[in-house]
């Protein structure tokens, strides 16, 4: 691959770009909005002229509703020997461009990357490093534009994953999709919500609602296109919910029954929740289950982080990941290191030996 199309310089199609160009890919920009390509060409994701000859691919990194639109602009303008896109819903989109243009030339795209933070500026080239890049052909996508899509996943860094349009997208609807929208319900909740309460918010709080901040009419658009699967995965939440309140209910009775009902229904839900949590992968496909969070009291001063790293590496530890939760009424906060479990016991008592609070 030698030279790329990427119509569309938000977040996902800036990041695309940075990547490729990092390989040694020509990219090309476009997008409707004049500024955003200026900003994504200033940060050396590619270039903003026409391609002068066909592109070897052609991405649509635009919202779901315009993929097959711009799909067959470009088709019909001989811009590219293959064709793909990077929305969150794919039965939809496959179905549309069938309808209107080449769906020989066309393989739908899904990179499991991004953040809650959109635009250009966001963008970062190794966003995709080991991350999922989801394609769906259909029936009609030639073998020569699905090899395109393999190889452009490969060439930013991402995990090539092949997928049905609607396996993809019942399997969206349960890790991404329904969870958005739970936590924009969560986060809804402290709209309006008195002060005293949410002063006390800490980092349960902000992860459980952190992709609540995320564009509003983008996601409107993505839960439109994967509606059904989403709304009945809220039926199954909703019985969850009612059972909650039902545990909840009988755990405030005064007969002692119903308390213990309570106390057994609610601890096989928890029990649920945590085992499902566990199934999530952290690095590698690695499940939860082989690591452990260290909780350390750090000093909001300059290169203390630095300082934490240095002492775990230094007993030939590798931090896996890192999460801060800051105090909002004091210079100290609390840092979460994440390493593997063998690890973790050892690392603990040697950052206790050099001076920090240490906890598994």
């Amino acid at each position: 691959m030698r030279s790329v199309l990427v119509v569309g310089t938000g977040l996902v199609g800036t990041s695309t770009a940075l990547a490729l160009v990092r390989r040694g890919i020509s990219v090309y920009l476009r997008d409707t909005s004049a500024e955003s390509a200026r900003v994504a060409a200033g940060l050396g994701a590619g270039r903003l002229e026409a391609p002068q000859q066909r592109v070897d691919i052609a991405i649509a990194a635009v919202p779901p509703s315009q993929v097959a639109t711009v799909v067959r602009e470009l088709q019909q303008n001989g811009t590219a020997r293959a064709y793909t896109d990077v929305a969150s819903v794919k039965s939809q989109i496959l179905h549309e461009v069938a309808s209107i243009a080449d769906a020989g030339e066309f393989v739908g795209g899904h990179p499991l990357a991004g953040g809650e933070r959109s635009g250009p500026v966001n963008a970062r080239a190794d966003i995709f490093e080991g991350r999922p890049w989801v394609l769906t052909p259909s029936t009609a996508t030639s073998q020569t534009v699905l090899n395109a899509g393999l190889e452009l996943a490969s060439l930013v860094g991402a995990v090539p994953v092949l997928l049905e349009a609607r396996r993809h997208d019942s399997a969206v609807a349960l890790v991404s999709h329904t969870p958005h929208l739970v936590a924009s319900v969560m986060a809804a909740r402290l709209d309006g919500a008195a002060t005293e309460a949410t002063r006390l918010a800490g980092q349960g709080i902000r992860d459980v609602t952190r992709v609540a901040a995320s564009d509003v009419d983008l996601w409107s658009e993505i839960l439109a296109g994967n509606a059904v699967a989403v709304a009945d995965l809220l039926e199954d939440i909703t019985r969850d919910l009612q059972e909650s309140t039902a545990a909840l209910r009988n755990l405030s009775a005064a007969d002692q029954v119903k308390q213990a009902d309570g106390h057994r229904r609610i601890r096989a839900i928890l029990r649920s929740g945590r085992s499902g949590r566990e199934k999530i992968p952290v690095k590698h496909g690695a499940g939860a289950d082989v690591f452990s969070s260290i909780i350390i009291s750090v000093a909001d001063e300059p290169g203390e982080l630095a300082r934490i790293f240095a002492a775990v590496g230094n007993i030939g530890v590798n931090v896996e990941d890192v999460k801060m939760e800051h105090s909002p009424s004091g210079p100290a906060g609390e840092a979460a290191l994440i390493v593997s479990r063998e690890n973790a016991a050892e690392t603990a008592r040697h950052l206790s030996s050099h001076g920090w609070h240490a906890k598994l």
